[in-house]
């Protein structure tokens, strides 16, 4: 359904009020049941995006600005995490996701075995559900105040090891598929994971940066700010982007250097509404994804997928958690955090599909897949909660 306005500027205008006036009312009415505002931004994209009304002109452009936000919200993370406890948890942070990866492609075989998949399509789809979606879970933890609890740090740590562990992972997605990759490409990615490696491990020596350009004087210039912090964002994110690393693991280094610098409070205060804006953006087109056609078409085996990766998911995790000295309710909680398929997954089903590993129909669905865990996540993680308080009440 198309919708004609006098010219392109004027779609444009009444494309930004029909998004906020649908984010200030959905926003109301989930927040009276207590849900984060990030399932209205996903709700809007459903109802905008080109499988809905369709006033989205061009949604590739606004993919890329929506992932400004998740790299925004990684800068973010990294002024905002406690890093000695990050450190502190590398055994969970390294065996946790090498654990997960693991039993994902082992469920995943089992599953393939029914429906007679290839190996490389099995190891894909293991890798595809193994990932969690660190912006939603961030925002989550943010929200719910929880970033420098244990288990807000735990889940953490899982999370920023599975960002680093993409790039492997493409790799061995391309050696699947055939493609030739080259020892410089390999290289040159190993080499940026080592230095991503090494600044957090200079930073974690140091303690406290001073070397900042105009650290105290630029704390009374406002707009100075804004631009200082934006270059320190994009450029963690740039260099590691130069590397062939997620842009948004280099958005975090940026935003450990600015914790150590001692000037994250002017930083928060400058850019936090540049981030707001970019995150929903990045959600309102996960939304867009979602072929409400295609997942009425295939409503069971979607139905069916979905509780499988939610349960799967939440119990792998649960155990890694309580492995690693967390209580069962830290655990199952945690477990429900990371149950979820992630952001990054997206980029091995594009992966995947260009070396023909999947089929369109496997992509479309893992596509729906992907964006429908993220919706429903929070609904899952809020349903945990309440079964898990009620059990307490109910304990003598």
């Amino acid at each position: 359904m198309d919708l004609i306005f006098l010219s392109s500027f004027h779609s444009s205008i009444t494309l930004i009020c029909i998004v906020g006036l649908g984010v200030v009312l959905s926003g109301f009415l989930l927040g009276k049941i207590k849900q984060p505002t990030l399932i209205a931004y996903i709700l809007i994209g459903v109802l905008i995006g080109p499988f809905g009304l369709d006033l989205i002109g061009d949604q590739e452009t606004m993919m890329h600005i929506g992932e400004l936000g998740i790299i925004l919200l990684f800068f973010f993370i990294g002024m905002e995490i406690d890093l000695y406890s990050f450190i502190g948890n590398w055994r969970l942070a390294v065996f946790g996701t090498l654990g997960q990866i693991l039993l994902s492609i082992g469920a995943m075989g089992a599953i393939g075995l029914l429906f007679d998949w290839n190996d490389s399509r099995i190891v894909v789809m293991g890798f595809v559900i193994a990932l969690s979606s660190s912006a939603v879970i961030f925002k989550l933890l943010e929200d719910k105040k929880l970033l420098d609890k244990k288990i807000g740090q735990n889940v953490s740590s899982i999370l920023l090891a599975q960002d680093i562990a993409i790039a492997p992972i493409l790799i061995l997605i391309s050696i699947f598929g055939g493609e030739d990759t080259s020892t410089e490409s390999i290289l040159l990615k190993i080499t940026g994971g080592i230095l991503i490696i090494a600044t957090i491990l200079y930073i974690y020596i140091k303690k406290e940066i001073t070397w900042l350009p105009f650290r105290k004087s630029i704390m009374r210039d406002h707009e100075l700010q804004v631009f200082l912090a934006l270059f320190f964002c994009f450029a963690g994110a740039v260099i590691a982007g130069l590397f062939g690393i997620s842009e948004a693991l280099g958005a975090f280094v940026g935003g450990l250097v600015m914790h150590a610098g001692k000037a994250t409070q002017w930083i928060h205060d400058a850019i936090h509404s540049f981030r707001i804006l970019f995150v929903a953006v990045f959600f309102i087109a996960i939304g867009a994804q979602i072929n409400i056609t295609f997942l009425m078409e295939n409503l069971l085996p979607l139905g069916l997928s979905l509780i499988t990766v939610f349960f799967l998911n939440h119990t792998i995790n649960a155990l890694i958690l309580r492995a690693y000295n967390n209580s069962w309710k830290e655990a199952i909680f945690g477990g429900a955090m990371l149950a979820q398929i992630g952001e990054l997954s997206f980029l091995i089903c594009i992966t995947a599909f260009n070396l023909d590993i999947l089929t369109q129909y496997a992509y479309d669905f893992t596509i729906s897949l992907i964006s429908l865990t993220i919706g429903i996540s929070p609904f899952w993680i809020f349903l945990t909660e309440k079964i898990s308080t009620k059990k307490q009440m109910t304990v003598p």
